[in-house]
């Protein structure tokens, strides 16, 4: 029997072949043996014909076993029979979950024993299937592929195309402006490592940040997006490595570190042949004053011109945020986006008064159809009664009872119930003519203050649409941005200040301000059984535990 951590060691352990590349154990050498996708299971034998034409040895990373390449062991030792078929991952397949995967969702626990393990693995065969990237878009083996989906001019259907029809309506072809936008969780380095239980399904030499910046980076350069809104951007990476390397791709950025001790930030990177920049605001949500406000997140705010347009004033402003993660502090999660609203609010508006359209990019620690998901879509929340760990919807079950306080946030924060700042909501009262006798004023304002403390409904001004709907409207399954050891779901969204003729958006967003934006398409998601198929995030290929959202937009005026 060899010893546990040589087994271990050798579940990274891949031999490549020519031709059919596959790879049969018989039963005494496969317990040291597993698949690096980690799915050593197969749904049935299937005996084929094995060509072992190279001359096979153990990698020179095998480490502790490396004795075994001087041994005597011989290719005689593999038989047909004791071979398993893999089909090749793509976005369809149906390939098996890893078995505490399928525990977990069934609700069992994994009561299995080290030995049991080892009497298991000694069953255990494999066979790899790769398919070979002879196409342009073809994906790399162990990939799962992601389509564009483009909506109809004329209704709200959706259109899966390998790339987007030509608008035959060129009359207006000089006064469009089309561009993309990416957001992106990019896992900090160090977050990774500090949460190493969520990566457990992970080989290690696929979660070190040498092999992980190449991917994404590369991630980035195919899909090719005007703008991108990052999220877990490590300072040092950046400041030595992904800065310099997206403005090589043509990209001018922006970066806020997160408060405090945290090493990580936001930063939004445009191409500076699409844009110029107008403002650059950041946003900081630790208040020292405020104990409510005691974590170190932020956002960030920019003001962007597109450039070769026809409205020589036309402006976009994009937002981008990483909230508090704390499934029990729906109360922070609610002021941090007050916060990041107020500020969109302050930046946003125009010289006739209306807003500018509005993207806001980000990761919000919160599930579809969550109350802090509704707010943002709807414009409008009533809390009273709410529980703040039912806020953000992460736990099915939440931990404890405590109610939302209201005012949820105290006054000094200087920001009010309809998430813009007090201040700035005084002066635009003003600008608009409302103006009263002095005394008739003072008791206007005692009367709208002591309404306010005691109201528990919060609103914004902003008319929002969601990029993504969030389920696969064939079959009702859940769409996922992040997929690791403990969780699979959606906490990363795009919303858009929607156009008026717009198709893609959603009821209730009709009502927008004059202009806006239109969506024309968007990368795909994918289920939780599709990302499984390819070991879950972060993988081979795809190294950081959330995916990319990408959307393309045209600027409507």
């Amino acid at each position: 029997m060899l010893p546990r951590h040589v087994r271990r060691l050798g579940r990274d352990c891949i031999a490549h072949w020519n031709g059919s590349q596959i790879l049969a154990l018989n039963s005494p050498v496969s317990s040291c043996m597993r698949w690096a996708g980690h799915y050593p299971w197969a749904s049935f034998p299937l005996p084929v014909p094995v060509d072992f034409s190279a001359n096979w040895r153990l990698p020179p990373f095998f480490g502790p076993c490396r004795q075994f390449q001087n041994s005597n062991w011989q290719l005689d030792n593999f038989t047909q029979s004791s071979c398993f078929h893999l089909p090749n991952p793509s976005m369809k397949s149906e390939g098996e979950e890893p078995l505490t995967k399928k525990r977990r969702l069934s609700g069992q626990h994994d009561t299995s024993t080290p030995e049991e393990e080892t009497k298991s693995d000694q069953k255990e065969a494999l066979c790899l299937s790769v398919a070979q990237n002879e196409e342009k878009h073809k994906g790399k083996k162990g990939t799962v592929k992601r389509h564009w989906e483009y909506f109809c001019q004329h209704s709200r259907t959706i259109k899966i195309l390998e790339k987007k029809e030509t608008d035959q309506r060129n009359t207006e072809s000089e006064a469009k402006f089309d561009f993309t936008v990416m957001s992106y969780n990019i896992l900090s380095q160090d977050l990774l490592e500090d949460n190493s239980h969520l990566y457990k399904h992970c080989r290690q030499r696929l979660l070190i940040w040498t092999y992980r910046f190449p991917n994404i980076l590369q991630e980035i350069k195919q899909l090719d997006a005007d703008v991108l809104c990052l999220q877990e951007v490590q300072e040092d990476h950046y400041r030595t490595e992904i800065k310099s390397s997206l403005e090589s791709l043509g990209y001018h950025c922006e970066y806020k570190m997160r408060t405090g001790r945290k090493p990580d930030g936001c930063a939004i990177c445009f191409k500076t042949s699409k844009f110029s920049l107008i403002s650059s605001n950041p946003v900081e949500f630790f208040r020292r004053d405020i104990p409510l406000l005691d974590r170190d997140n932020v956002g960030l705010v920019l003001l962007l011109q597109p450039r070769f347009h026809c409205k020589a004033n036309a402006a976009i402003c994009i937002a981008n945020t990483h909230l508090l993660y704390n499934p029990r502090r729906g109360d922070i999660k609610l002021t941090q986006l007050a916060m990041l609203l107020a500020e969109i609010a302050s930046v946003a508006p125009q010289k006739d008064g209306t807003f500018c359209p509005v993207i806001i990019c980000g990761d919000f620690n919160s599930v579809p159809g969550s109350p802090l998901y509704r707010f943002i879509k709807e414009g409008k929340l009533n809390y009273e009664g709410l529980a703040i760990g039912k806020v953000s919807g992460q736990e099915q079950f939440p931990r404890g009872q405590r109610i939302l306080s209201i005012p949820i946030w105290p006054k000094k924060l200087g920001i009010s119930q309809n998430c813009v700042y007090e201040i700035k909501q005084q002066q635009r009262e003003e600008n608009a003519g409302e103006k009263l006798e002095a005394a008739k004023l003072d008791n206007t304002q005692e009367i709208v203050v002591a309404s306010e403390k005691l109201s528990s409904k919060l609103q914004h001004c902003f008319k929002l649409s969601s990029v993504y709907s969030h389920y696969f409207p064939e079959t009702g399954i859940p769409e996922v941005t992040t997929c690791h050891s403990r969780s699979a779901v959606t906490v990363d969204y795009i919303f858009y200040s929607a156009a008026n003729d717009d198709t893609a958006a959603q009821p209730g967003a009709e009502d927008s301000f004059s202009g806006g934006l239109k969506l024309l398409g968007r990368l795909a998601l994918l289920t939780e059984k599709d990302l499984w198929t390819v070991n879950g995030l972060p993988n081979e290929n795809n190294s950081s535990d959330h995916l990319p959202l990408v959307a393309e937009f045209r600027l409507i005026e």
